[in-house]
């Protein structure tokens, strides 16, 4: 079922029946942006989650179309950051378990691309249109070529963070470091990071020019 909120940008959400999660509400000082590395369901990738049943997933995932699938209310939470003592001992710190104290979007994405002639191709070898790439001017990860977050993903991004800088005083300012670990996500200060905030072997979500010039404007409304 479909329901509409906020009172900035109506927002289609669709909830969806879940239950590999922590029903223990904690009051919420981070949102962390990660993407799938797979199709752009967020139907599929909650009936992924489901059938592991072992507690790891977001409280959202954002299909293609921009569509908000929520399987648990950003108040609980389960395991996103994959986060172990090692991570926080490499930067000096003490392990903080920030799974609880955040909540994670997750944007549907195939992630980095290869180009094979004139054709370009996932990692698990499906092809991509030309129209759905996105090429970076300097390589990250390694990589310059991406799938492309869609203009409908990234404005549903834009909402939610809006939503639940709001409700939970979250400060949604701009930060150059989220893209490299940056001990002030370890730490747990208050923001809006990305996957690679807290772990070096990961590439989610990647600079796209239009995710972060939407991150900027955040702080603008």
């Amino acid at each position: 079922r479909f329901i509409l909120v906020h009172q900035r940008n109506k927002m289609k959400i669709k909830q969806v029946p879940f239950r590999a999660y922590n029903r223990e509400a904690v009051k919420k000082t981070q949102v962390y942006l990660h993407h799938t590395a797979g199709n752009g369901s967020g139907d599929l990738t909650f009936q992924f989650w489901t059938q592991a049943n072992n507690k790891v997933a977001t409280c959202v995932a954002i299909s293609s179309d921009g569509t908000i699938v929520q399987g648990f209310g950003s108040e609980f939470w389960a395991y996103h950051l994959g986060l172990g003592t090692k991570h926080f001992l490499s930067q000096g710190l003490p392990y903080l378990p920030l799974d609880r104290s955040s909540i994670g979007i997750e944007v549907c994405n195939w992630g980095p691309l290869t180009k094979k002639g004139t054709k370009y191709y996932n990692y698990v070898g499906g092809e991509i249109k030309p129209e759905e790439v996105t090429e970076l001017p300097v390589a990250y990860k390694g990589f310059k070529l991406w799938h492309k977050y869609t203009d409908e993903q990234i404005n549903s991004v834009k909402d939610l963070l809006l939503l639940w800088g709001e409700k939970y005083g979250i400060d949604l300012t701009y930060n150059e470091d989220i893209w490299a670990v940056t001990k002030r996500a370890l730490k747990g200060e208050e923001g809006v990071y990305t996957h690679n905030s807290v772990r070096p072997d990961k590439a989610d979500v990647y600079p796209c020019p239009r995710l972060i010039e939407m991150l900027k404007s955040l702080t603008k409304e």
